[in-house]
């Protein structure tokens, strides 16, 4: 079974796919972003240059599966290429990869005016982002990545996701705009990661905590998206320290608190049902557990 994922940074798509017609396709006139020609994605190739122009030129409706997406961050700074000598130092010879500095030019307001006229969801949340922002610098980073993202979407299989690496800087934003792109209800995850220790940066002298994580936000394209959940065994230490107490045969177990803060209504879930009775002079309730086990064909009372 073919998989194919797209990874997007700052100049480059990399994505697997099927193979690509022998006449290779001619680039987009006019800068038209509704043009789609006869080609697609080829396995195995890196391509490189701006990832929107590549979009349109390769990217075939409901083709890929999975996209991880690592624009420039508005960091408002530059990234350089370093190099390495045979023996492994590092090189004096750099070449600048690309500037994450995006500031509010003619260019910028083009593409601003270019998502707007197309309507829709889109459109009414950069209308209110340039309300709040006005002609600012952060507006210029976000026009530029609206168009990127849903073109992301138009190439998502119907089961496909996406995850956006970003951070606090202009996550905030982005979630708007991934709202209106795929939906409110299509947001799975604000998955924060933590990329160094605590600390305080008033070294740096900077008066606030510390900024040390970064930000995933995962959409699906429908409610119908795969999920292959991942597991990894206890650790020893896990087991010994929750489940502390062993039965005959080897198998651990925990004691818990059966007690609850306030009743709770009778249930039935996966073939369990709960009632809480008797208060308690703490205000609390005791409950008595009934667990349907169809192995046994009997319920037992905990």
């Amino acid at each position: 079974m073919e998989f194919r994922k797209a990874r997007l940074g700052a100049a480059a798509v990399g994505l697997a796919g099927r193979r690509a017609p022998a006449t290779p396709a001619a680039p987009p006139q006019n800068g038209s972003s509704n043009i789609l020609l006869n080609s697609w994605f080829t396995l195995n190739k890196l391509y490189y240059g701006d990832n929107l122009d590549i979009l349109r030129r390769y990217g075939k409706d409901d083709s890929v599966d999975l996209v991880y997406l690592d624009p420039p961050f508005k960091s408002n700074q530059n990234y350089n290429v370093l190099f390495q000598e045979l023996d492994g130092t590092r090189s004096k010879a750099q070449m600048k990869a690309f500037k994450d500095t995006w500031v509010w030019d003619e260019e910028a307001r083009r593409v601003y005016e270019e998502t707007v006229e197309a309507g829709g969801a889109v459109a009414k949340v950069m209308l209110a982002l340039h309300t709040f922002l006005g002609a600012s610098d952060m507006l210029a980073y976000l026009a530029m990545m609206a168009p990127r993202l849903m073109e992301l979407r138009r190439v998502l299989k119907p089961k496909g996701t996406l995850f956006l690496h970003c951070d606090p800087t202009a996550s905030h934003y982005l979630k708007l705009i991934l709202d209106a792109i795929f939906g409110p209800k299509r947001f799975l995850n604000e998955i924060t990661w933590k990329r160094s220790s605590a600390h305080s940066d008033t070294k740096q002298g900077m008066k606030r905590c510390g900024r040390i994580h970064d930000i995933l936000l995962l959409y699906s394209k429908t409610d119908t998206y795969t999920w292959n959940t991942l597991y990894t065994p206890y650790t020893k230490e896990y087991l010994e320290s929750e489940y502390r107490h062993s039965m005959p045969d080897g198998r651990r177990y925990k004691e818990t608190d059966l007690t609850a803060a306030k009743p709770a209504e009778t249930s039935n879930m996966n073939g369990m049902s709960s009632d809480w009775r008797r208060p308690m002079r703490n205000g609390r309730r005791t409950s008595t557990m009934s667990m349907s086990i169809p192995r046994m064909g009997v319920n037992t009372r905990l």
